[in-house]
């Protein structure tokens, strides 16, 4: 992984556009190929990134005429779609590489984990038609939990937790800005399900299209059976 902290403006250009102005940011490159940039704020989500696959081309005013003050320029071309990064670099202040590894993968609490297996062999508890595409479907900011497609063959991400908040609504609406890039998936649809869900998720969720879904882990497990109880 590559680590530079730069005064830099970025603009993006694609389906649509946007500029982040001259700001110091934190510019991360990716074994993968994907490029983020990061403020200070935000928690950890990137101000503005490329998933992989791109191709990343720097060039200097030695190479190209180049605005006022920009020491180097990066490209960042995505290889699936028609858009790309242009980061502006005025001021470099720190560059660091470092070799991660191949990461183990998340390891999730245990009730999730199964949850996840148990959801993925009943994906039909979705909906009538539903089939899987995968579990631990890779992104570039983390793995979503299950990527399924629905009767109507639409893409539709699904976030799992035992008991479902905002951050969790929030999670999920990252991966959807994310998955709705590729053209091989979108349109992207999503569904957050947990064995409870908090109100304040439930509102935040509708308001942004997320379908909600409680899970009965148990009926799942088949422990519990409910066509045998009287209430």
């Amino acid at each position: 992984m590559r680590l530079v902290i730069a005064k830099c403006s970025v603009d993006y250009v694609g389906r649509l556009k946007a500029h982040l102005p001259l700001a110091v940011r934190l510019l991360l490159v990716k074994a993968d190929g994907s490029v983020l940039v990061h403020s200070d704020g935000g928690s950890y989500k990137p101000l503005n990134w490329m998933s992989p696959p791109a191709t990343l081309r720097i060039v200097s005013p030695d190479d190209v005429e180049l605005e006022d003050g920009v020491i180097s320029q990066w490209i960042v071309k995505s290889t699936k779609a028609d858009e790309q990064l242009i980061i502006n670099i005025y001021e470099e202040l720190h560059e660091s590489s470092h070799d991660l590894g191949v990461d183990p993968g998340l390891i999730k609490d245990g009730v999730e984990a199964d949850l996840q297996r148990l959801l993925a062999e009943q994906i039909e508890l979705l909906g009538v038609g539903f089939t899987l595409i995968r579990r631990e479907y890779f992104t570039a900011i983390g793995p979503v939990d299950i990527l399924a497609r629905d009767s109507a063959g639409a893409t539709v991400a699904i976030e799992l937790k035992r008991r479902g908040d905002i951050d969790g609504v929030e999670q999920l609406t990252r991966y959807l800005e994310l998955l709705n890039r590729d053209p091989l998936l979108a349109p992207v649809r999503g569904i957050f399900a947990a064995q409870q869900i908090k109100p304040q998720a439930k509102t935040l969720a509708n308001d942004r299209g997320i379908e909600c879904k409680t899970l009965d882990y148990d009926a799942m497990r088949g422990v519990d059976d409910s066509a045998s109880r009287l209430f």
